[in-house]
């Protein structure tokens, strides 16, 4: 049974969400934002719903957190607010959340919003430990429309078999890309496969990739 955090300081919603969502899911929840770090880095929740307006720490500088750490970055967040208005859910998807529930909750629609979520493939979700380390790399290929690209970028975090960056060049999942990376020269290390988007409607969308083949020497053997 997947797992939910649940972090709100109103007692009364997070008992309303434990009703309401128990038959599905492993509920787990906290109204003190600063145990709810502790609790996603120890109870490994699959999804977590969460407030923005909690005392001492909002819930905008808790998405951040959730999304700069590498063990949690990949935890699908999704706003449940009773602050409305459309900057709030534009900035609250620029931090990384992938939806937004407004007060009183539909439960129908977070339902179905959960389901499409945790349903969907991750692939490299946790599947290996991965470091926080920059690295420049060159990407080359083509992107959606077909059309030829080269552009350089910085890693975010690295694993064994792949890494996390951004790239202007709007790319489809499982497309396949050459990795080269630049220590000096420009040195071939093998072809990578788009497994994850991120901001795909932003100017610089973040892609995780997969190694396929490598040829050349990686930060991580």
């Amino acid at each position: 049974m997947d797992k939910l955090l649940i972090v709100d300081d109103e007692e009364a919603l997070r008992r309303l969400l434990r009703i309401n969502l128990a038959d599905c899911y492993e509920i787990i929840d906290t109204g003190n934002p600063e145990q709810a770090l502790s609790m996603a880095l120890q109870d490994k929740p699959n999804a977590i719903l969460l407030d923005l307006r909690m005392p001492n720490f909002s819930g905008y500088e808790l998405c951040r957190t959730f999304k700069s750490m590498t063990f949690t970055q990949l935890i699908p967040i999704i706003i449940i607010s009773g602050e409305v208005g459309a900057t709030t859910k534009v900035l609250c998807k620029e931090l990384g959340a992938i939806a937004f529930f407004e007060k009183p909750v539909d439960f129908d629609a977070l339902r179905a919003s959960l389901a499409k979520v945790l349903h969907a493939a991750q692939p490299d979700r946790r599947r290996e430990v991965r470091v926080h380390l920059r690295v420049m790399l060159k990407l080359q290929g083509t992107d959606m429309s077909q059309k030829p690209f080269e552009e350089v970028s910085a890693t975010e975090n690295v694993s064994r078999s792949g890494f996390l960056c951004g790239c202007t060049a709007q790319l489809s999942k499982d497309s396949t890309i050459e990795v080269y990376l630049i220590s000096g020269d420009a040195k071939f290390v093998g072809k990578a496969r788009v497994v994850r988007c991120e901001g795909s409607d932003t100017p610089y969308p973040r892609y995780a990739f997969l190694f396929v083949e490598k040829e050349g020497d990686w930060i991580l053997n």
